[in-house]
């Protein structure tokens, strides 16, 4: 199923399922955890190694590994040498990776538009408000 198929829609990641991020060292681990098993049917063939590879690229992961927990209709990404050093080297305010998983849940997919019209509709988050002078 194609974006160009008229029977698809593409939705944010975060409309098919959750995440959790752990990390040890220069290594982000990622949790996509589907809401159900036709979720899950989608996951697997849309969010592969490779691609969460490309979506991840800013970062330069060395290597990304998926893992199939299909019993937990779950996957679990390795993604590493990803935190720049992990918590002791980096200098960035987000040494753990927390938010890696949001970041995952941006990705675009593309549904059934059968699919869609029954995921729960979470909105994004609105805009920062502006800075008081």
């Amino acid at each position: 199923m194609s974006a160009q198929d008229p029977q698809s829609v593409v939705v944010p990641l975060y409309r098919l399922a959750h995440s959790r991020t752990g990390d040890k060292g220069n290594t982000s681990n990622i949790s996509l955890i589907a809401w159900d098993g036709e979720c899950y049917a989608i996951l697997r063939h849309a969010v592969t190694g490779e691609r969460v590879a490309q979506w991840f690229g800013d970062r330069a992961p060395t290597r990304v590994t998926r893992y199939d927990l299909p019993g937990l209709e779950a996957m679990n990404f390795v993604l590493e040498n990803v935190l720049d050093g992990g918590v002791n080297d980096a200098l960035n305010l987000d040494a753990h990776g927390k938010s890696l998983s949001f970041h995952l849940l941006d990705m675009p997919v593309s549904v059934p538009a059968a699919l869609a019209a029954r995921l729960p509709d979470i909105p994004a988050l609105p805009p920062d408000p502006p800075a008081q002078a």
